[in-house]
């Protein structure tokens, strides 16, 4: 038995990796994937194409899958206090909407 646990162990890590919203750290593996292989633009990117949009400072970011694409979805509190989000699409930075 001891020599097939490491199969089992990569068995159901490639299992979970394909099942999103698991955990926390789950949630950052997926992210780190998507990034290695191209699919999400590095944070300091999103956070500048963000913040061009909305200037003020960022108090929240969230990273989803939406409709087969991933999302960022960025809080950003602006000098005059009100709450903006904004969301880009994690690999073009292409400003989908800001609320």
């Amino acid at each position: 038995m001891t020599r097939f646990a490491p199969l089992i162990t990569v068995a159901v890590a490639a299992i979970l990796s394909g099942v999103p919203n698991l955990s926390h750290g789950s949630e950052q593996e997926l992210a780190r994937q998507a990034l290695e292989r191209g699919e999400i633009r590095p944070l300091d990117q999103v956070l500048r194409a963000a913040r061009e949009r909305v200037p003020g400072e960022v108090v929240k970011v969230e990273l989803e899958r939406e409709d087969g694409r991933w999302v960022y979805e960025i809080k950003i509190l602006t000098e005059s206090g009100k709450r903006r989000e904004v969301e880009i699409d994690a690999n073009s930075l292409e400003v989908l909407e800001v609320d």
